[in-house]
């Protein structure tokens, strides 16, 4: 099945190409979740005339991403927890921890997109990776303190 896609999917291509998948990844996935619609001639004509505004969004969502990464970057997230043995902390520093964190300095990102290289479960200075959209990532700055 030949479809238009109306948003850059890393694995096919970018915003407005042209190409042709599997019928059940087109049906399944690409137009349930609106990335793509299906390319026959009215769709086409139509979304030549669409071409140019969804470029311009998506270079202009990509901006956003980048000038978001750049703040964030710069946050440095400090969370205190009780110490047990051996500078362990009881429980861990977990996504929802780091979004809530986020949410109450004004940054409204989802924990889907924050990426742990392993559990936070003792104190001391760790990263986080948040990827805001496709190809835009940045790192967290992160320090758990004893209380």
């Amino acid at each position: 099945m030949k479809v238009i896609l109306r948003k850059k999917v890393p694995s096919l291509g970018k915003a407005g190409d042209l190409i042709k998948v599997n019928d059940g990844y087109a049906r399944n996935y690409l137009i349930p979740k609106g990335l793509a619609i299906e390319a026959d001639k009215k769709n086409i004509k139509d979304f030549e005339h669409k071409k140019i505004n969804i470029l311009k969004k998506a270079q202009k969502e990509h901006k956003n991403a980048e000038e978001l990464a750049a703040a964030i970057g710069n946050i440095t997230l400090t969370f205190s927890r009780k110490v047990g043995d051996q500078d362990k902390i009881f429980g861990s520093v977990t996504n929802k921890d780091i979004e809530e964190a986020l949410k109450e300095k004004g940054y409204n990102i989802d924990r889907k997109m924050i990426i742990l290289d392993e559990h936070i479960k003792s104190m001391g200075e760790f990263k986080a990776k948040i990827k805001l959209s496709a190809g835009v990532e940045t790192e967290l700055k992160i320090i758990v303190t004893g209380e």
